[in-house]
């Protein structure tokens, strides 16, 4: 089956590589421009954009995947079928219209529709998440669902732990789907909830908060984005892992202002 894959983050990555590795190799890659990223802001490719590079696959990164001339070298590619995952921009019109499009997304649809459902799940303390393979519609994550499977949420998961078992589990679902080709069933509205995007202030630990949620979030966010405390000078701490103590929250490993990452006790002492 001919396919065209469009996808950006880490996650996305990992699943383009589970499918270039099979039959149905994508012609086409299409991701998000390069961006600047980091202190030096410098200009940095997509995940996915590495990754197809690595992989040989002719890659796209338009202005906008809705452009005409995205749409058009898309078409010319003749694909069967578009996969997306965690692509990161709104697909309409007419891409929705002229190609049947299939969407890898990491939570048990409909729960957690939207940009962060694997942090999400944690941060709500979860039992469980997983992957649907979807058909994309002009909804945010609401088109029907062909398969879907569970993950347990383990205790101690952090994102990278959670979305590395969610990847794995993605690309055999994804191949499954291609293959098999299942039925579609619609989503129950009642249980709907959405994953927003993620703030500054879902990072930012309110030490008068539940601890255990405060806990949770550290976990959700590591290492990709991070939880952090803030100072009495309006700097921020980086929490990188962090314990329930009789109840309380204690920090473990942290990242101070400018810093490496310490032990918060050693921390504490410096302070002192």
């Amino acid at each position: 089956m001919r396919t065209v894959y469009l996808g950006t983050s880490d996650f996305a990555a990992g699943i383009l590589r589970r499918l270039a590795g099979g039959p149905h190799r994508p012609v086409l890659v299409v991701t998000r421009p390069d961006r600047p990223a980091g202190r030096g802001r410098t200009l940095t490719a997509p995940p996915v954009a590495l990754a197809a590079r690595e992989l040989g696959i002719d890659l796209d990164q338009p202005a906008s995947v809705n452009d005409p001339e995205s749409c058009a070298r898309i078409a010319a590619a003749r694909p069967d079928v578009l996969i997306v995952c965690a692509f990161g921009a709104l697909i309409k019109d007419p891409l929705l219209s002229d190609h049947e499009i299939l969407n890898v997304h990491p939570s048990l649809l409909p729960r957690w529709r939207g940009a962060a459902p694997v942090e999400r799940a944690i941060m709500a303390g979860d039992a469980e998440t997983g992957v649907s393979i979807m058909r994309l519609t002009a909804g945010l994550d609401s088109g029907p669902v062909c398969l879907q499977e569970a993950v347990a949420i383990e205790p101690g998961d952090t994102y990278a732990t959670l979305a590395a078992r969610l990847e794995d589990l993605g690309g055999t679902l994804l191949l499954r789907a291609l293959d098999e080709r299942p039925d579609f069933a619609e989503q129950d509205e009642a249980g709907v909830t959405y994953a927003e995007k993620l703030t500054a202030q879902d990072r930012t630990i309110d030490p008068q908060a539940d601890p255990a949620a405060a806990e949770r979030t550290v976990r959700a966010l590591h290492p990709h984005i991070g939880a952090r405390l803030q100072l009495p000078d309006g700097s921020f701490l980086g929490v990188q892992r962090a314990r329930l103590d009789d109840g309380a929250f204690v920090p473990e490993l942290v990242l101070p202002p400018g810093g490496r990452p310490m032990a918060y006790d050693d921390y504490l002492r410096g302070r002192r």
